[in-house]
């Protein structure tokens, strides 16, 4: 069974690779099929096979995303964001022997060359898989709280 503090040390894990652009290490923390989702603010419990969402990426996509965000003609992000996640109120709102809900609030403060930046402040919805002592995320919602994105500029890093 997972616990909350077994959850939030697996959760500021994930927030330290982001935070160092550390892409493949971050990679692996994913399930083979899972999927990447930022959903619109007026529909953030919908489904992305019904529903247009600012990102709906499966394992293939995220890849790419990865791979692109990796390379030099990633001009968005060459080079990189400087970013830094700050991780609260980490919750198991289910769980189960193999798998969990664990939601939790965010604050990623996004620094760019020439000033450019922004704070990128929601909640995160992680679906994850319990396998004995490892952990992998099978879904990973990123729910903003921002009503429009255009004054923070393009989410082309990863939330």
């Amino acid at each position: 069974m997972l616990t909350r503090e077994r959850a939030e040390e697996f959760l500021y894990r994930e927030a330290a690779l982001l935070d160092a652009w550390e892409l493949d290490a971050w990679l692996a923390l994913l399930t083979d099929d899972a999927r990447y989702l930022v959903p619109p603010n007026e529909a953030p419990d919908s489904d992305p096979d019904t529903t247009l969402f600012i990102i709906a990426d499966d394992m293939q996509r995220l890849r790419g995303r990865v791979k692109r965000l990796q390379s030099r003609d990633a001009h968005a992000e060459f080079p990189p964001s400087r970013t830094r996640r700050l991780i609260t109120n980490v919750r198991i709102v289910e769980g189960g022997d193999r798998e969990a809900l664990v939601t939790s609030n965010f604050s990623v403060h996004r620094f760019r060359r020439g000033g450019r930046g922004g704070v990128y402040v929601g909640r995160y919805l992680h679906r994850l898989t319990v396998d004995g002592d490892k952990l992998w995320i099978a879904e990973r919602r990123a729910i903003l709280d921002s009503e429009e994105l255009g004054s923070l500029g393009s989410v082309s890093f990863i939330l």
